[in-house]
């Protein structure tokens, strides 16, 4: 079987990009508080946007953002920002950019004190939810988990971080298995 006809998730298009992405990182569980920083950085940019706009400029944040250093982003200035508001390889709003360097901000406060990962994954008591979807539109946007650590991300300080955006993280992240049952990932 070729990496063609292989059956995935609907949502990937059958696109070589979209593939790749779900073959080998959406659904697969993150520990790594510096990945996991660098996906809500992603879902956050992703809101309003398809997630294919968002992969294809994925190496451009990954460089405009310094390879998404938590340290580096909390510290762009004025200059920084209006280098990035000029940067066509990145999602080029000034609401998202502002809202990455808060983040980083507020996740440098989070890991002083205690793991990023252990923060989060404590909502699905450290182990993925499976979905058990049978097709895509079984997929919710929200749940009452994401509803909650949507919640707290926000009195915790962060930005563009909605249930709906959150759901995507917990998805993409591992939290939440989402695989659709005839996927060749789905595991039961």
């Amino acid at each position: 079987m070729t990496n063609m006809d292989k059956l995935r998730c609907a949502w990937t298009g059958n696109i070589p990009i979209m593939n790749d992405y779900h073959d080998n990182e959406w659904g697969r569980p993150l520990f790594d508080d510096l990945k996991l920083f660098e996906f809500l950085i992603l879902e956050s940019m992703q809101a309003g946007l398809s997630w294919l706009t968002i992969l294809r400029k994925r190496e451009g944040c990954k460089e405009a953002f310094d390879n998404f250093d938590p340290k580096r982003i909390a510290l762009y200035d004025d200059n920084k920002i209006e280098e990035l508001m000029s940067n066509d390889k990145i999602i080029r709003n000034r609401l998202k950019i502002l809202a990455a360097i808060n983040n980083a901000k507020v996740y440098l406060e989070i890991t002083y004190k205690e793991s990023f990962s252990q923060l989060l994954w404590s909502y699905v008591n450290h182990k993925p939810i499976i979905g058990y979807r049978q097709k895509i539109e079984d997929i919710p946007a929200t749940t009452p988990i994401s509803d909650k650590l949507s919640k707290d991300l926000k009195k915790l300080g962060f930005k563009f971080v909605g249930s709906t955006t959150i759901y995507a993280f917990m998805q993409a992240t591992g939290m939440v298995n989402d695989h659709i049952k005839g996927c060749y990932l789905y595991q039961d």
